[in-house]
């Protein structure tokens, strides 16, 4: 398959036209992948997911599932993944927890790009070792959908999941919603029967937390960061319609405060929620006042370290989704 979507492919709108393509990529990893197996990356977000269940209508037993925490993930996810896949799905699926290996490499690096290319260059070498314990591994199926291909074509970011693997490792890729746009893979897998609660998943990046605690990341800013992002999903989602995405993040400075009569210094939380079509433009959601200094109460007073709240009302274009 291409890595240019074609100009007069249909956009996948309905429970029709993503059965076709279920059917057609069925097909397609039979023929690719044949009778050996598969690796993939499990992250419990929309896009793993539904290649997830792509792979396992595909070829079955022949898909292992990888699960790492790296430490970057929001708060309670990892037990959820567990969960769902493991548990409700019956999903053959590996927990590795690598977490101290990941923020240890990380420790001091403050370069979006360098940051992003050591989440993606462990991710690999966590694979590499998990496939050398599996016998026939030799495909590595990946959650790569359309704009990362396109952002990382135009320059504007690097994904972990565009760009292939190191030639050592011998992994032919294996990207069936490459061409999708994020609410085509939403409806492939709600036609793939996966729950809602999975289809509808807030979108979450590869590096995970790591390109929203921004500059060099420190193990209590990223706490912070994990106990305020819970927050800010929980009040949001009470919204009787959601927006598209809704997140927080936790840049690299303090500021002047004051606490208990003395000096505090702390870190902003900036909320973040907007809506878009395919995540290559997008328009920044109202927030209610209310709302706003819900969510501000909350974190002050629960969330150590931080000492100020803030919204980011900005559009793509000119301010990504991600800070980073």
């Amino acid at each position: 398959m291409s890595d240019v979507r074609p100009e007069n492919m249909e956009r996948i709108t309905t429970k029709a036209l993503a059965d076709a393509f279920i059917e057609e990529q069925i097909a397609a990893i039979k023929e690719q992948v044949g009778d050996k197996k598969v690796l993939l990356a499990l992250s419990g977000g929309v896009d793993s997911s539904v290649v997830a269940a792509l792979l396992i209508k595909a070829i079955g037993s022949q898909l292992t599932c990888v699960h790492v925490n790296h430490g970057l993930l929001r708060k309670g996810e990892p037990e959820m993944v567990i969960k769902v896949f493991r548990e409700e799905l019956g999903a053959n699926l590996i927990y590795v927890d690598a977490v101290d290996r990941f923020l240890d490499k990380l420790a001091g690096v403050s370069d979006p790009e360098q940051k992003r290319k050591i989440i993606g260059a462990e991710f690999i070498e966590v694979f590499a070792e998990e496939a050398a314990k599996l016998e026939g591994i030799e495909f590595l199926g990946q959650g790569t959908i359309y704009p990362d291909i396109i952002e990382s074509a135009d320059g504007v970011k690097a994904h972990h999941n565009v760009g292939g693997l190191p030639e050592e490792l011998n992994f032919e890729l294996v990207e069936p919603v490459k061409l999708l746009y994020k609410d085509e893979v939403r409806v492939v897998g709600s036609a793939l029967g996966l729950p809602d609660s999975m289809v509808y998943r807030q979108p979450f990046p590869g590096p995970g937390l790591g390109v929203r605690c921004t500059g060099a990341i420190t193990r209590d800013r990223l706490e912070a960061l994990r106990e305020a992002d819970a927050i800010v999903r929980e009040e949001i989602a009470k919204m009787d319609k959601t927006p598209w995405q809704y997140f927080c993040v936790i840049p690299d400075v303090q500021s002047t405060g004051i606490k208990d009569g003395k000096r505090y210094m702390g870190w902003p939380v900036i909320i973040r929620a907007i809506d878009t079509v395919d995540a290559v433009t997008a328009e920044a959601v109202e927030l209610s006042w209310k709302q706003l200094t819900t969510m501000r109460d909350r974190i002050i007073e629960t969330v150590p370290g931080v000492n100020r709240v803030l919204w980011d009302f900005s559009d793509k274009p000119v301010a990504t989704i991600e800070w980073e």
